[in-house]
């Protein structure tokens, strides 16, 4: 049973949706400069654990999708080609998470060493986290930024900077917040030295993860090699030998693509993720989002 009249009506309900959301990524991009969303946003996108669809994105897997489908008239493709579009740019690509990651880690530890430095001349660690945010590194400057107007609005210090660690999310954070927590209630002692301690282990880590990401990289070489060559593969024998695929043109033949190359594709980019996903993200305030005071919402 070949796949005619249904195709083609799919392909044209594919096209017109296709058209209709690459429109909407190329010009319904939201143009908020970076800083200025509000804090009662902020927190319900945290809250919710929601993160924005990037639509041009989008767009363009659905674009891919229609493309394939049109060139192949294999529906199954045309859905895998989509998600592939979707998944492989963060597998195969440059690993930018893990880049923002440890430059937010070397952050925090210059900004914590920037705090020790502080706290020698300041009257309290409210008036040195102050000091601090004024020229704290850039991949934390907007949580820091946080942090002290909401010292300067009245928030308790310790609810503060539960909001400051829910904010940033790291295992690092965590560590330097739960000092400066104890120094708040009363077990200051030695906060300087601690402080010092804490940035040169958050060091250390960076060192750690840069070893890494080394040796991640030719994990991603092996697979952009494999999938570069399947693909390559696909497309000379769609080009040059098509009654070679002609199985596929059938119900059951599109099944098949389906469960057999789209299954071990699926599970083999799974496996590749989790192989290359962080496994030190524990954070020791992870219920800081609990806390009656961070559900507060900050004036705008």
């Amino acid at each position: 049973m070949t796949l005619t009249v249904p195709l083609a009506a799919l392909l044209g309900l594919g096209t017109a949706f296709g058209l209709v959301l690459v429109t909407i990524g190329l010009t319904g991009r939201e143009n908020r400069p970076a800083g200025l969303e509000t804090e009662a946003s902020w927190w319900s996108r945290l809250a919710t654990g929601r993160t924005p669809v990037d639509r041009r994105r989008l767009a363009v897997c659905v674009a891919v999708g229609v493309v394939v489908a049109v060139v192949t008239r294999w529906p199954v493709a045309a859905l895998l080609s989509a998600g592939a579009a979707w998944v492989l740019p963060d597998l195969l690509g440059p690993d930018r998470g893990h880049a923002r990651r440890v430059a937010r880690i070397e952050a925090i530890a210059t900004w914590t060493e920037a705090l020790r430095d502080n706290l020698s001349g300041a009257a309290g660690v409210e008036q040195a986290i102050g000091a601090s945010a004024i020229e704290s590194p850039e991949p934390i400057r907007e949580e820091v930024s946080r942090l002290a107007l909401r010292l300067q609005r009245g928030w308790r210090l310790e609810d503060a900077l539960r909001g400051f660690a829910a904010e940033l999310a790291d295992p690092t954070a965590d560590l330097v917040v739960i000092g400066l927590i104890m120094a708040a209630k009363g077990s200051a002692g030695q906060l300087g030295e601690v402080l010092g301690e804490l940035a040169a282990s958050a060091r250390a880590k960076v060192a750690s993860r840069q070893r890494v990401a080394a040796s991640r990289k030719r994990n991603r070489t092996s697979v952009r090699v494999v999938v570069g060559a399947t693909l390559v593969m696909a497309v000379v024998l769609t080009l040059l030998n098509g009654g070679f695929l002609a199985p596929f043109d059938t119900a059951t033949g599109q099944f098949v693509l389906l469960v057999g190359v789209g299954g071990c594709f699926g599970f083999a980019f799974f496996w590749l993720a989790r192989l290359m996903r962080d496994t030190d993200t524990s954070r020791i305030l992870a219920a800081a989002a609990d806390t009656p005071a961070e559900r507060q919402v900050m004036p705008s």
